[in-house]
């Protein structure tokens, strides 16, 4: 480990503990209410999955501001990620509103076909804007991998997690849970990351 600990408050270390394992539990949250019969049509198992989606995706946001270190690459990863970030947030409300309006499948299908159906929407929302989100974790957290600030297990977890999460959306629990394997150094140590 090097010698560039953060200097954090008491307040700081124990808002990053709770973020660093809020984050991933509750993205795994979501991906256990995923499971369960009906939830992957209109009612309270869409919103309650889709709330704890929400509320993780809303952790990482501070959560990446501690991980950032100055430097070009940090930089580029923090940017990379905050970027992705708005664009899953955007995502995840257009889900619950959709949810929220819909009363069938059917028509939370037709509500989705036209939102996906402006030209932009696609992409940004749905294809290589949160794509960003995990590009730029993977970033911050390869970086500090590299410096010695953390293990170097935690890029991997985090890329296998993200392959998972991609590979099927069932797999958000263990996406979720490596993801705070990944993360467990920072729930430990709090903002004092050496």
């Amino acid at each position: 480990m090097t010698s560039t600990a953060l200097v954090a408050t008491p307040g700081s270390a124990q808002r990053t503990r709770l973020l660093a394992v809020a984050a991933p539990a509750l993205l795994a949250g979501y991906g256990l209410v995923r499971l369960v019969p009906g939830s992957r049509e209109p009612g309270p198992g869409w919103m309650l999955g889709h709330t704890a989606l929400l509320a993780g995706l809303l952790c990482f946001g501070p959560l990446l501001l501690r991980l950032h270190r100055p430097g070009r690459v940090s930089a580029l990863g923090l940017g990379a990620a905050l970027f992705g970030l708005v664009w899953s947030l955007v995502q995840v409300a257009v889900d619950l509103c959709v949810g929220a309006i819909s009363s069938t499948e059917a028509a939370q299908e037709h509500h989705f076909e036209a939102i996906q159906s402006v030209p932009g929407v696609l992409p940004l929302v749905y294809q290589f804007g949160p794509l960003a989100f995990y590009l730029g974790l993977l970033t911050l957290l390869t970086h500090l991998a590299v410096r010695r600030t953390l293990p170097w297990y935690s890029p991997v977890l985090v890329l296998t997690g993200t392959l998972a999460m991609g590979a099927s959306l069932d797999l958000m629990p263990l996406g979720g849970a490596l993801y705070g394997l990944a993360l467990a150094p920072l729930a430990r140590r709090g903002s004092e990351v050496q």
